[in-house]
């Protein structure tokens, strides 16, 4: 080989490594904040949630967990949308396993951002089904009798389209955990076993975004039951959620104020 072969050789793969490692770069960088939220369950960076290695999606997919999105009341559903932690509110209202697909839900609900109401439709569907390594048994121990089979996160994507003709219209898509526990009897419950005894309690988060259907906007759109995922300094509650007062403004002085508001059936 000649020297200019040689060097020409060597400046290809020179530019082949530096075109590897942007494109690592990239695709480290370029993550959601869904994928790292996924990412770090699985990989068990959640300390009061360790996972247990074995993946059961396979084994408990036949079950039925369209229930399980819908078992809170409303008015412990609290999210944000945006920046600035505008207050979003969303119900599921509808959730249906597909006869086929069955690790995929049919989804229709409604969402709420100041007084501009949508409607949605979209599916969730199942990627990992792990169980809790430590499973708790509640205050006192008040399950340890009962015979629980034990303690299971899901994680699922999912993507919710508004109608087109609505005003502020667009699509919500990310990765949502759902946890629940099996009886004795292998019966799908909602997981509400730690709800009295810790401050952290919280199920049903769903973490992504909006983005308008002419792309324009992109906007960070988390919610939850009881707390909110990655709500940064918007979350001041010791023993329940409790927005700080610098957001007040933006939707959250009838949750401060504990107003009638909050109990509405605004999807009604």
């Amino acid at each position: 080989m000649s020297y200019l072969s040689y060097t020409k050789f060597i400046n290809v793969k020179r530019l082949s490594v530096v075109c590897f490692l942007i494109l690592c770069r990239l695709c480290v960088f370029g993550q959601t904040e869904a994928e790292k939220f996924k990412e770090k369950l699985l990989n068990n960076k959640v300390q009061y949630k360790e996972l247990a290695a074995k993946e059961l999606k396979a084994d408990l997919v036949k079950h039925d967990f369209s229930k399980l999105f819908i078992h809170a009341d409303n008015s412990i559903v609290y999210g944000f949308i945006g920046d600035s932690y505008q207050r979003i509110r969303v119900k599921i209202i509808k959730v249906t396993k597909d006869s086929l697909l069955v690790d995929t839900y049919h989804v229709y609900g409604k969402s709420m951002v100041k007084n501009n109401i949508d409607e949605f439709t979209g599916a969730i569907k199942i990627s990992n089904i792990r169980r809790l390594k430590n499973m708790s048994y509640g205050v006192d121990d008040e399950y340890k009798n009962e015979g629980l089979k034990g303690e299971y996160i899901i994680l699922a994507d999912y993507a919710f389209s508004e109608n087109k003709g609505q005003s502020h219209s667009g699509t919500f898509k990310g990765v949502c955990e759902s946890d629940f526990y099996l009886d004795k009897n292998s019966k799908v419950h909602y997981d509400d076993i730690d709800l009295g005894s810790s401050d952290r309690f919280v199920n049903n988060q769903f973490v992504g975004q909006w983005i308008s259907y002419d792309d324009k906007l992109v906007k960070r759109c988390n919610w939850g039951d009881f707390r909110i995922p990655n709500s940064g300094d918007l979350d001041i509650g010791a023993g329940e959620f409790s927005p700080d007062d610098k957001y007040l403004r933006y939707g959250w002085q009838s949750v401060r104020d504990n107003d009638n508001a909050e109990n509405a059936k605004w999807w009604k």
